[in-house]
């Protein structure tokens, strides 16, 4: 394992890039979270944090394939210094908004603006390992290091954020949310030989991206975004029923360990023929695996069954950053990953909400039908991928 993961990281400049796109990537776990605690702190008003939130989440989500499709175009390089600036302005004014407490929809506006800066160094440095590794063989190695890294940043953001938030400064976790993203994206633009080159302007017709894949990727998308965002809801209000709130965090904690260690592992074996069947699949595992989950008496149960049902994340992911590199042209590659990326995040705020009206009504056991639920819609979609597709995939 050592010896593969070696064999990848040692190309020239991988290391670097991939570590810098680690830090890069910290907003994605830190920013949403960081304004819905300064904003409750300053305004004593979840609800107004949570559209505060909303506006941020929503704007990364809307614009993040065009800043995939600029990246094609222009050039990596280019964009990020540009996403890198505007980030930092848009979370600049946004801690200026709340901590003035500008009336609405100011606020709103300000987060939006960061949003729709957010970086997404996530599709960019996949990109730039279909570019840097020449070894079919090594590829699903390098994509299983971008699955584990988006797992660390998804475990380390938000305790990160929590804790400078709630015990440095209320205004510090997003300060150092913003310093990530702006410096991680500006080191990431100067190492412009690792960059793939940018597709030049030839008048010609664009080369279509390939729905006929793409299109039922970002809906599973949607269906785990949904699972993912339903899932934290629960998972806090499992343990607040049991009477310890505070093993939550330690519940997740474990669910993106599962991942993580899964992401290891997959990144050690040879690459396999059929991505789009491990894919099928791996979702289908991850929802089925949630079906138990309610029926479980206590948090380490718990905790012990997400461990199982995380470690069909990694899987999936790394399946569909396979799929859509085989099956997207190499002109357009970072703007389909971003698009998948897009759904994940548009289904985690429904899926949060609907978890939540479950939960209230019915009870947390109850609530596990909702990730239940989507992840077999998104099974369903992944399963009806066309014969011509299919063949494509392999």
């Amino acid at each position: 394992m050592i010896t593969t993961y070696r064999a990848v990281l040692s190309r020239p400049g991988a290391a670097l890039f991939s570590f810098t796109a680690l830090w890069s990537r910290l907003p994605l776990s830190m920013a949403g979270l960081g304004i819905v605690l300064l904003v409750s702190e300053r305004t004593g008003s979840y609800g107004r944090a949570g559209v505060v939130a909303a506006a941020y989440v929503l704007a990364a989500a809307a614009l993040g394939p065009l800043q995939g499709r600029l990246a094609d175009r222009l050039g990596q390089s280019r964009v990020l210094w540009a996403v890198g600036a505007l980030y930092a302005v848009g979370i600049a004014l946004t801690i200026l908004a709340i901590d003035l407490d500008w009336s609405s929809p100011l606020p709103h506006l300000c987060a939006a603006v960061a949003g729709v800066a957010t970086p997404q160094t996530g599709s960019m440095v996949r990109a730039r390992w279909t570019h840097a590794v020449s070894d079919r063989s090594q590829l699903n190695t390098a994509f299983s290091i971008e699955a584990v890294i988006d797992e660390v940043v998804f475990v380390v953001g938000p305790v990160l954020v929590t804790f400078l938030t709630l015990q440095v400064a209320d205004v510090s976790g997003l300060i150092f949310a913003g310093a990530a993203a702006t410096l991680g994206s500006w080191a990431l633009a100067l190492q412009r030989g690792t960059a793939p080159p940018r597709i030049e302007q030839t008048g010609a017709p664009r080369i279509p991206i390939g729905w006929g894949l793409l299109g039922p990727l970002v809906a599973v998308s949607v269906g785990l975004g949904v699972l993912f965002g339903s899932t934290e809801v629960i998972v806090v209000a499992f343990t607040k029923e049991e009477g310890r709130p505070g093993a939550a965090g330690a519940v997740l904690a474990v669910w993106a360990a599962g991942s993580l260690l899964a992401g290891v592992v997959v990144g050690a074996l040879p690459e396999t023929r059929n991505p789009l069947r491990r894919f099928r699949i791996a979702v289908l595992v991850l929802a089925l695996l949630f079906a138990p989950l309610g029926f479980l008496p206590s948090s380490l149960w718990l905790a012990a069954g997400l461990f199982f049902a995380g470690a069909m994340i990694s899987p999936a992911l790394i399946s569909m950053v396979n799929l859509i590199e085989l099956g997207v042209p190499p002109s357009r590659l970072t703007e389909a990953l971003t698009w998948t990326g897009t759904g994940m995040a548009v289904g985690v705020a429904p899926g949060a909400a609907v978890a939540g009206w479950v939960v209230d009504g019915h009870g947390a056991a109850a609530g596990f039908l909702v990730p239940l639920v989507a992840g077999l819609a998104g099974a369903v979609v992944a399963w009806t991928i066309g014969k011509k597709t299919d063949r494509a995939a392999r």
